[in-house]
């Protein structure tokens, strides 16, 4: 039997102890009219079967399902020849298995020896199948027995039923934390393999980034210079050029949406804007290269200014544009929070429109405002798409924006494309820089939190 219709008989089989556990709760109090003796709904004792015999068998059926290709490989690699045990000789005679099992390749292309384990290891797949599906089932069907056996008029179905939902709502935050755990403890230690090669302090204050390695001895033009200052200053600007154009035309347009536009046309601008949220950042960057930097150019020679065909003007004008709506719904959601009451005693006082908004309505919704945009900068910094195709590669440590530079998350990405050793300083620059990138946006959202809850008002 297939995994997959296994699974789908055991969905069917969770189904039917649904019902079994239904009907025996009306049973016990001798049918509808009793139902007002149990202690929770019938529906309660249904759903508390099918988790018990459902839960269990699936939790069987994924663990298997998991462990089972380790388990059969280890079996046939036991039995084969000891001139086969080599580990070169291993790795190729498991990749010629897999392909003969799979059916990518006949079995009369591959060794006698590779042919045999090959049908070894397709008698053992058969036997573990049959064997999980015998252990899936009885396993399920113990479940709807035992809990079955046990419903009465007093037991808290509902009770139990919400401490399973409550444990699998905790399984869902604990794997969310333990992934972020895990990312968290993979790029620190990379990081810190890299920085027992590359001195930190040549790391954090070098002005030089030049991360190609030399392959050979006598291979010149290869130092590998490891100083990120290049990298950080060209994430710098091109945020900084990008947030003066989101902060105040996001700030602009939520005002407007949420003070002065009726109705009507917030509901069709709203949305409108919003757009701009799901238009992929691969589209932002082909508009920066093919629209936005020829654009410029062009304004530049009219001027007598050179810009270079990718600069971080071109990528810090298209990020701010993609900003917009996330500064513009962060604050439209802060200022109509902002309780009416307010306004209105504004107004009694004989304040204008104008005034009440930025002496009252403003002021109160200013700590949502400014962790909107300390959010919106950790999305600015953390961007690689419009910067990899607007912004260029070279490491150039200037502020003219209208020459090309290159970021933190644009060399992550460079130093990791292509086939790489992945003990080289080289490939580990790319978890040092991670790391910095993640400290970075991490203390920007914690200032964020710390603004929003120091500054914000309680309302009744």
């Amino acid at each position: 039997m297939s995994s997959s219709l296994l699974f789908v008989l055991l969905v069917a089989l969770s189904v039917l102890a649904f019902q079994l556990g239904k009907a025996r709760a009306i049973a016990v109090v001798g049918g509808l009219r009793g139902v007002r003796d149990l202690h929770s709904l019938p529906g309660h004792y249904g759903l508390l079967t099918a988790i018990w015999c459902g839960l269990p068998a699936l939790v069987v059926f994924a663990l298997w399902i998991s462990l089972q290709d380790v388990v059969i490989t280890q079996l046939v690699l036991a039995d084969l020849p000891a001139n086969a045990m080599a580990q070169s000789a291993q790795a190729l005679m498991l990749n010629d298995l897999r392909n003969v099992v799979a059916g990518n390749v006949p079995a009369e292309m591959v060794a006698e020896s590779t042919r045999v384990a090959a049908a070894e290891y397709l008698k053992l797949q058969r036997i573990a199948q049959l064997a999980l599906t015998v252990v899936t089932f009885a396993v399920g069907i113990a479940g709807l027995l035992v809990v079955r056996a046990r419903i009465r008029p007093d037991l808290r179905a509902r009770n139990a039923y919400e401490r399973v939902i409550e444990w699998a709502l905790f399984a869902c935050s604990a794997v969310a934390v333990l992934t972020t755990i895990g990312i968290v403890l993979s790029i620190v230690f990379e990081a810190t393999r890299f920085f027992n090669i590359v001195p930190i302090t040549e790391f954090v204050f070098g002005t030089n980034w030049s991360p190609q390695m030399a392959i050979r001895a006598d291979q010149v033009g290869s130092s590998g210079a490891f100083g990120a200052v290049p990298l950080f200053a060209g994430t710098l600007l091109i945020s900084f050029i990008a947030m003066i154009v989101a902060v105040p035309i996001g700030l602009f347009s939520a005002i407007y949406l949420a003070e002065y536009a009726p109705l009507e046309v917030r509901k069709v601008v709203k949305p409108l804007l919003e757009v701009l949220a799901g238009v992929p950042t691969v589209v932002y960057g082909f508009f920066a290269v093919t629209t936005v930097g020829p654009a410029l150019r062009v304004a530049g020679e009219a001027f007598r200014l050179p810009v270079a065909g990718e600069s971080a003007l071109a990528a810090g004008l298209v990020m701010g544009i993609m900003i917009i709506p996330f500064v513009s719904s962060l604050s439209d959601d802060m200022i109509t929070a902002v309780p009416q009451s307010l306004r209105d005693g504004a107004y009694a006082l004989g304040a204008t429109r104008s005034e009440t908004i930025r002496q009252v309505v403003l002021r109160a919704a200013l700590p949502g405002i400014v962790g909107g945009v300390l959010l919106a900068i950790s999305r600015a910094i953390g961007e690689t798409m419009i910067v990899v195709m607007a912004a260029g590669l070279a490491a150039n440590l200037t502020a003219n924006p209208l020459e090309a530079v290159t970021t933190v998350t644009v060399q992550i990405v460079t130093l990791l494309v292509g086939d790489q050793e992945f003990d080289s300083p080289k490939t580990l620059a790319a978890f040092a820089l991670g790391l910095v990138l993640f400290l970075v946006t991490l203390l920007l959202n914690v200032i964020a939190l710390y603004v929003v809850r120091k500054y914000r008002e309680q309302y009744d």
